[in-house]
Formats: structure tokens, sequence, C-alpha cells
């Protein structure tokens, strides 16, 4: 009888086989490497050099990584819940807003140790608010939370545009952003919080979100699987029906579960807004929300998987805008080339070489004796 993937061991799913499709896919984007011309091994070691090899590229793939683990974290949540949010780039979106909203009206009257905490509230609050809407329209009237969540990322990017064009924006500037926050909203770099320790670090767009992005991964972790809400929520996802014939209200994890998901992607707006730009600016997420949604498949839909996979994500972004500028002939479309790889093996094609695998690598069990029978 061949192996399934409902048979496959936890260790072989959650380790081998990632590592074993995230190796077939740079072989894959080796060879595509190779027939534009380049040397893999030169490609390779200035993506990894780039990425982790000095303090600059460290912090850049760290900043890459913050953000994805927000939106990966907020894709697993619902995920578990038997929902399929791809509106984490417009619940970003109104998480930063949420967030410049707030500063620029109360950070020039509050110091910053009251002024950051709000500003973390009003992202985690503007994007909850932004999934309640789809999370409602599919409890009550049963509109596919995929199709309205896809529609609220365009609303979200259009009212974006239209209050920086024609509310928000900067008198006398000509780019549609708002002004500058007051200092007090400024979320500090890390190359400050180092500093002030007695570390040297560069300047980088790195800051302290990235204590947030851990704080989140440990707070999922412990809530899916070390509280009961996470088990109702997983239950749900689960099983539906033996969920609700357990008491469990599905329409209260429904809301539950996709509201916690859109305040998770809207912490994205403080790793950019209050961290980096210091003001509310168009396409400020680019496209986070959606990588996310390939950050959470690689990492199987669990925090650590996704700081794993943040973590590749980061260097494939820092490591493939090194190469654009190091190796003459790689374009960014060749970047983009390899993530995509990466996705697909590694996401879209997760469990083809998962019964190969198995069969390779798990001993079958051992036949029951007849010895008992016989006697």
């Amino acid at each position: 009888m061949s192996t399934t993937h409902a048979e496959i061991p936890r260790w072989l799913d959650l380790v081998v086989l990632p590592i074993f499709n995230l190796v077939l896919a740079l072989l894959v984007a080796g060879v595509v490497v190779l027939v534009a011309g380049l040397d893999p091994a030169q490609v390779v070691t200035l993506l990894i050099k780039g990425a982790f090899g000095s303090q600059t590229g460290l912090s850049y793939t760290l900043y890459y990584a913050t953000t994805f683990v927000f939106t990966g974290l907020a894709v697993a949540v619902a995920f578990h819940a038997g929902l399929f949010n791809i509106g984490g780039e417009g619940q970003a979106m109104m998480g930063g807003l949420g967030a410049g909203l707030a500063a620029l009206a109360l950070a020039p009257q509050l110091p910053a140790w009251l002024m950051l905490p709000l500003m973390v509230i009003a992202a985690m609050a503007f994007g909850l608010a932004w999934a309640a809407v789809p999370a409602a329209l599919q409890a009550w009237r049963g509109s596919h939370v995929v199709i309205t969540t896809i529609m609220f990322n365009f609303i979200a990017s259009a009212l974006l545009v239209y209050l920086l064009v024609d509310v928000l924006k900067e008198p006398g500037n000509m780019s549609p952003e708002t002004r500058e926050f007051a200092p007090s909203a400024h979320l500090p770099g890390m190359h400050v919080v180092l500093g002030a320790l007695g570390v040297e670090w560069p300047r980088t767009p790195l800051n302290l979100s990235i204590v947030l992005a851990v704080l989140a991964a440990v707070g999922v972790a412990l809530l899916l699987w070390r509280s009961a809400p996470g088990y109702a929520l997983r239950a749900t996802g689960f099983a539906p029906e033996a969920a609700r014939y357990g008491g469990i209200s599905p329409r209260a994890q429904v809301m539950g579960s996709m509201m916690l998901s859109g305040a998770l992607a809207g912490l994205v707006g403080i790793n950019e807004i209050a961290g980096v730009h210091h003001r509310v600016l168009v396409d400020f997420t680019a496209g986070a929300g959606f990588a996310g949604i390939a950050v959470s498949l690689i990492g199987r839909n669990h925090p650590v998987g996704i700081v794993l996979a943040a973590l590749l994500f980061g260097a494939l972004y820092q490591g493939g805008a090194e190469l654009a500028f190091e190796v003459r002939g790689f374009s960014r479309d060749m970047v983009f080339t390899l993530q995509g790889l990466v996705v697909l093996f590694a996401g879209a094609l997760g469990h083809v070489a998962a019964p190969t695998l198995a069969r390779l690598l798990v001993r079958p069990p051992r036949a029951a004796s007849g010895a008992a029978g016989a006697a």
C-alpha cells in the first residue's frame, strides 16, 4: 500500500520535506542561472554574502523578515480556522494608516513611551477592523472570504491613495504622503538601541519592531497550542461540524480568527511607518501581504516555521538586491524568478515528494506475528 501524506511522520513533514524542497528549488534556480550565462556558485555565494555577510546585510535581512513574520502569522491564524485570508496587503495598509493617524494627531503632545504603544494599538485596531468586514460577510452571509479579502485589498489601496492625495498630503509636497511625524512617534532603530548598550551597529531600517515580531510569534504559538480559545479555533478549522456539535460557535471562530489575523497584518505598519518612513506614504507594504501567504505555506503554518521562512525570504530580498547590484547581467527579474521557484517547490508543490521520501526514509511497521492466531 502506498504511503499517503496523512501517514508520513511529523518530523519528515516539518523538517525533511521543506529542506528537500528548498534544495530542489535552488538546484532548478541554478540551472536557470547557468542558462542565463552566469556562474551558479558565484550567484549563491554572493546571495548568502549579501544577506548575512555583513552587519548591514544582516540588518536588512532581519528588517524584511520582520514584516514577513507579521504577514505570515496573519495567514496562519486564519488558516488554522479553515479560512484563507488573502487580504493581508490591505490590512497592512490600514494598519499603517491607523498608526499614522494616531501619530499625526497625538505625537506633538505625547511622550514616546506613551505614543509608541498607542501607535501599536491603532495599527492592530485598524487591521482588525478591516478584516472584520469580510469575516462578518463570511459568517453571516456566506460570502467566500477569499473573494472578499481580495476585493478589500483594492479598496484599501484606493482609500489610502485618496486620503494621501486629497486629505492628508503635506502642503507644498508634490509626493502623496503625510508630513513627518513628531520625534515621539519614531520607533528607535536597532543601531540606536545597540549603540546605547555600547555595541557599534550601522544605521539601517532594522528597528524595534523585530521585538514585536518575536512576541507575536510566541503569542500565536501559545494561543493556538496552549489555550482553550486556540483549541476551539483549530477544532473549527479541522472539523467544523464536530466543533459545532461540541458547542463551539463557527461564527465566533470565523470572526475571532480573522480579526486576530487582521491585527497581526496591521503590525506591518509599525515596522514600516513608525520604524522607517516616519510618515504615511503610498505602497509602503510593497507586496508584503502577498509574500506572507508564501511564508506561511512554506513554514507549514507554524510560528517556528514562519520565522524560518521569513528569514529565507528576507535573505532572498536582501541578497537578491546585492546580486542585482554586483553581478552584471543579473536583473531584478531574475531575483523574482528565484523567489518564485522557492514558492513553487516549497509551497505549491510542497507535498509532491512526500510519498517518495516516506518510502525511502520511513521504515514500514513490521507485520504482526500470526503465531498467536495459529495457537
